[in-house]
């Protein structure tokens, strides 16, 4: 069984629901632990009663080191910080012998079990994940090398020591700005080959870990495939979903390719459509996590810039 965790509030409900669909669509036997941020997402998904999930509140998570941070830290660096605080409360609260952190704005296009085989077969006991970025899109220096996306964790002496390093320093600092060679819960991860080495495993696998970020270096085909390679998660950092039922890929920050619109975004945007016709048959009116799309001469400027750029938005199907 692939052991999952994750963790959003109700402004992320659709996504995490894409995720969730997505894992069932794959047909490999999974647990997904999901940590509600607030009470909406966990009321809403009570009542889902989804298979193979188990939900955990907030309140029911926080420890006594979290609280005292918690004022002191935007919303988005708070849940950073508590990304390894979830990993261990997990591995503890279940009994878990290992689990993988998975970000909410995840689909799985096939199983991950192969990208799981990859890192049992290294023999370490912590397994990360590359930006892998375009070189015009190159963040290392400020965001990382690695990306806080798919982090697994195996509950054995090392694994676990690893963790508590990681954890303690995000009580310390975790902030969304570069300082002193640090950067929210992402930056800590840079040194890890060398300051467990032998403990941790870099995936290799290029189906996990395709992004707004890299994937332009790739040729996008069928499947999808990058570059003859069977996509296995693609992360969907910075979508913007408006109102009117389009979708914005990456906001305007990374050129996105026709073929990775039709191939990628678009069965990506008919799942979120199916999650919100879910959320909305329970909770009429549901509108988190949609934005107001800018009108006018202005917008319509920007958007056909972008067209000509060879920069394609999305306008999902409907379900």
């Amino acid at each position: 069984m692939n052991r999952f965790c994750t963790l959003f509030d109700a402004s992320h409900l659709t996504r995490g629901l894409a995720l969730h669909q997505s894992l069932v669509e794959t047909r490999e036997e999974f647990l997904l632990l999901i940590y509600c941020f607030d009470d909406e997402a966990y009321d809403i998904l009570e009542k889902m009663r989804l298979p193979s999930v188990r939900l955990v509140r907030l309140r029911d998570f926080e420890t006594t080191a979290l609280l005292g941070i918690k004022s002191g830290r935007t919303r988005a660096e708070y849940c950073w910080t508590c990304t390894p605080w979830v990993i261990r409360d997990a591995l503890d609260r279940f009994d878990l012998p290992e689990v993988t952190y998975i970000d909410a704005d995840l689909y799985f296009f096939s199983g991950p079990s192969v990208l799981l085989a990859e890192f049992h077969a290294s023999e370490a006991s912590v397994l990360i994940t590359e930006h892998r970025y375009t070189p015009e899109y190159d963040q290392s220096k400020t965001s990382g090398i690695y990306c806080v996306q798919f982090v697994t964790f195996i509950r054995n002496d090392r694994g676990l020591a690893i963790l508590e390093w990681w954890g303690t320093r995000c009580i310390e600092w975790c902030f969304a700005r570069f300082e002193d060679g640090k950067f929210g819960d992402q930056k800590y991860l840079d040194d890890w080959t060398t300051r467990f080495a032998g403990d941790v495993h870099v995936l290799e696998h290029v189906g996990g870990g395709v992004a707004p970020w890299n994937v332009q270096q790739y040729e996008v085909t069928e499947g999808p495939r990058v570059n003859g390679v069977p996509v296995v998660f693609y992360h969907f950092h910075a979508l913007k979903w408006w109102s009117t039922g389009h979708i914005d890929p990456s906001g305007g920050w990374y050129r996105i390719t026709r073929a990775t619109r039709d191939l990628i975004y678009r069965p990506y945007a008919r799942a979120l459509e199916r999650a919100l016709e879910r959320v909305r048959a329970l909770s009429p009116g549901f509108r988190l996590g949609l934005f107001e799309r800018e009108s006018g001469w202005r917008g319509f400027k920007k958007r056909l810039q972008r067209r000509m750029e060879g920069n394609y938005p999305v306008i999902p199907a409907r379900t």
